[in-house]
């Protein structure tokens, strides 16, 4: 059993930036492809950004492309996710995950361990 906690949201001024992080424990980390979804009021849970287990290879949502970064520590066991130029609409609660799987997946439904959340809100 894997247990995830998020940590770094915050509340920001609009084109600033805030780190996430996620730290596992109870399982192997390394094992675990590790996603990061959001979700707004009244919006549906969507994908922002994955690494994979093995090489790291990323993939991110295009509404983030050039302003996120991911990336993991094995030997912290942790993953970030690094949010520059941070917009309004990029408010939302952000939800760390740990899916057993090879690839980077974008769907919630494969992924088999989440963190609380934690709440970014960005002011205009």
């Amino acid at each position: 059993q894997v247990q995830l906690e998020e940590s770094g949201g915050g509340l920001v001024h609009a084109g600033g930036s805030l780190r996430l992080s996620c730290t596992a424990s109870g399982g192997t980390f390394s094992s675990y492809g590790m996603g990061w979804f959001r979700q707004a009021p009244g919006k549906d849970r969507e994908f922002v950004a994955g690494i994979s287990r093995i090489n790291s290879r990323t993939d991110y949502a295009d509404f983030v492309k050039g302003r996120f970064t991911i990336s993991r520590d094995s030997s912290k066991i942790t993953v970030y996710l690094q949010m520059n130029g941070l917009k309004p609409e990029d408010t939302a609660i952000y939800y760390c995950a740990a899916r057993a799987g090879w690839l980077v997946s974008p769907r919630g439904a494969e992924y088999n361990y989440w963190g609380q959340g934690t709440q970014v809100t960005v002011s205009s």
